[in-house]
């Protein structure tokens, strides 16, 4: 018999999930893990967030952990982990740590040979561990009650160092028996560099950054994983180098920093920003992503001659490698050896574009992308995140300049359409209660996991949601077109009115006009207690000039020959 006060495996995990910083998990219900979701529950420090499906509770837990630092997710077994298993395998690309946990089949079951349901019919069930072990750090399942608090503990110091998802199965009859009891730890979340090793890395980079005439920072999305945006800035203050993000770094510093010259894509470059970029002498990335969505089909000029390559374990200098160098220790130590050099900054001041303000909103004018979103730079502050869906919400996103302490999220390595819609609820739930989320979405993205939606209604969340209705897959329509690239229409608008069923209290509209989005916005922003949804009507042409070109180099990648051995 148990008794009142011991701890099970359910609430040895979330006593430790609470002890990391989860204050909310993302769960949905199967039968294989209902004993480990009332164990869960026991612990009042911590929320359940019941979602529509498993593969949007992966996306919202993707939202928390760039919120939050850290998220967490509980599943059935294989008809549910399986179906998380893409927004998982997201959050391993984009280095978001989440602890996944799953129901799992009982421990006789295989020893028995019993074929269970939601299985492959096989007599086997390690696979959904298996599985999880390429989209994870550390994937367990627990067999074995005097085994369970050290890989649970385990699981967990894993995430916080790698700053990847890791997955704890737990039987369904072993989630409600006692265990030994989660002592008090302090969690490892980092590892320390070699110290001869940075020493070199830093005087190698010091004397080449000391012989370039204009040299250049660049800001990549490995800063966050890294904990090294604050050492990023500090690097940027000492040297006076000018600085550029790349596309997945937009906001991780601010961009009203005075060294700050735009994002860096290549050819689809904020303007000016490229020409210098390009044109130095060294560049400085630190954190960065090469791949051919960042690099516009691996059609940057970037020369790995000019290039220090400062990654999350590494130093590359042209010609030398230093390893276990961590980039946070090699940002900081390097910010009090480099010799400021403000050339750079004063070349881009001399060829920024001053742009003229946007002329004030005509009401009866159609709404273009563009007027969109010079509406929505206006509402922009410093307690606002905006999150940009795969699309020409990237493109355009980009152009939004975020006042300081703004941020922007997109999920540019992994690029799952969809995803926002989820990300959205996770982060809404792990930021401060006062932020306020405005989400970019496309229709066909939307259409993908619109569900998501209802649970914010459900949780009294107050994200504004664009839905940008044009009528089929942009960013798939400039890459390559075709008919599987249109869309059923929906009633965006009216789908709100569903989710409520008189009882929830989401607000939403369609808008056509500059007019009828300036009031929409108004209101949006007054509302409480729900989301607001605009459905924004644009013709299915309107897209950024930069999708064209990214999308058509992208293509251009994809299409190439087969090359003979």
């Amino acid at each position: 018999m148990i008794e009142e006060n011991q701890v099970t495996i359910g609430s040895y995990i979330a006593t430790r999930l609470y002890q990391i910083g989860v204050c909310h998990y993302f769960a949905v219900p199967g039968d294989y893990n209902l004993i480990l979701l009332d164990e869960l529950l026991k612990n009042t420090d911590l929320e359940m967030i019941g979602c529509c499906n498993e593969l949007n509770a992966g996306y919202a837990a993707d939202g928390y952990a760039r919120a939050n630092g850290i998220a967490a997710q509980v599943t059935t077994f294989s008809v549910g982990g399986l179906s998380a298993l893409n927004a998982i395998v997201g959050a391993y690309a984009e280095d978001l740590p989440i602890v996944v946990i799953s129901g799992g089949p009982n421990t006789n079951s295989e020893v028995e040979n019993q074929k269970l349901h939601h299985t492959t019919g096989r007599v086997s069930y390690g696979y959904q561990r298996d599985i999880f072990e390429y989209a994870t750090a550390n994937a367990v399942i627990i067999k074995h009650l005097e085994d369970a608090p050290y890989q649970i503990d385990e699981a967990i110091t894993s995430c916080l160092i790698k700053r990847k998802p890791v997955y704890i199965e737990v039987p369904c009859n072993l989630a409600g028996l006692p265990i030994s009891p989660p002592h008090r730890r302090n969690f490892t979340r980092s590892i320390p560099s070699d110290e001869g090793v940075l020493k070199q890395a830093v005087e190698a980079t010091v004397e080449l950054l000391g012989k370039s005439a204009k040299p250049v920072l660049v800001a990549g999305t490995k800063l966050r994983s890294a904990s090294a945006i604050d050492a990023f800035r500090d690097l940027v203050n000492s040297s006076d180098f000018a600085f550029a993000s790349m596309p997945g770094a937009k906001g991780l510093v601010s961009e009203a920093h005075p060294n700050y010259i735009g994002t860096y894509w290549g050819p689809v470059s904020s303007p000016g920003t490229a020409e210098i970029v390009e044109s130095a002498n060294v560049y400085l990335f630190a954190g960065a992503r090469f791949t051919d969505y960042t690099t516009c089909g691996f059609t940057s000029l970037i020369n790995p001659d000019k290039t220090i390559n400062a990654g999350p374990d590494f130093v590359r200098l042209p010609g030398i490698t230093y390893n276990h160098v961590m980039l946070k220790d090699f940002l900081e130590v390097l910010a009090n050896k480099v010799k400021p050099n403000n050339a750079s900054l004063h070349a881009y001041n001399r060829i920024k574009q001053e742009f003229a303000p946007e002329p004030p909103v005509k009401k009866d004018e159609i709404i273009t992308t563009r007027r969109l979103f010079a509406q929505v730079q206006d509402i922009l502050d410093a307690e606002t995140t905006v999150i940009a869906e795969t699309g020409d919400s990237w493109f355009n996103g980009m152009k939004l300049k975020l006042p300081e302490g703004a941020s922007f999220e997109i999920q540019m390595q992994y690029g799952s359409i969809g995803w926002s819609v989820g990300t959205t609820l996770g982060y809404s739930l792990g930021c401060n209660p006062h932020h306020r989320v405005i989400t970019f979405v496309g229709d066909g993205s939307f259409q993908l996991t619109a569900q998501e939606v209802s649970t914010m209604i459900r949780y009294k969340l107050n994200p504004i949601i664009f839905v940008l209705n044009n009528g089929g897959y942009t960013i798939e329509v400039e890459i390559h077109d075709g008919p599987y690239n249109n869309i059923k229409n929906w009633d965006y608008a009216g789908i709100v009115d569903v989710f409520n069923a008189g009882e929830g209290n989401g607000w939403s509209t369609k808008v056509t006009t500059e007019g009828e989005l300036q009031s929409a916005i108004k209101k949006a922003l007054s509302h409480k207690g729900g989301p607001s949804l605009i459905e924004v009507i644009l013709d299915r042409d309107d897209c950024s000039k930069e999708l064209l070109e990214w999308g058509s180099r992208v293509s251009a990648n994809n299409g190439r020959a087969p090359k003979v051995l």
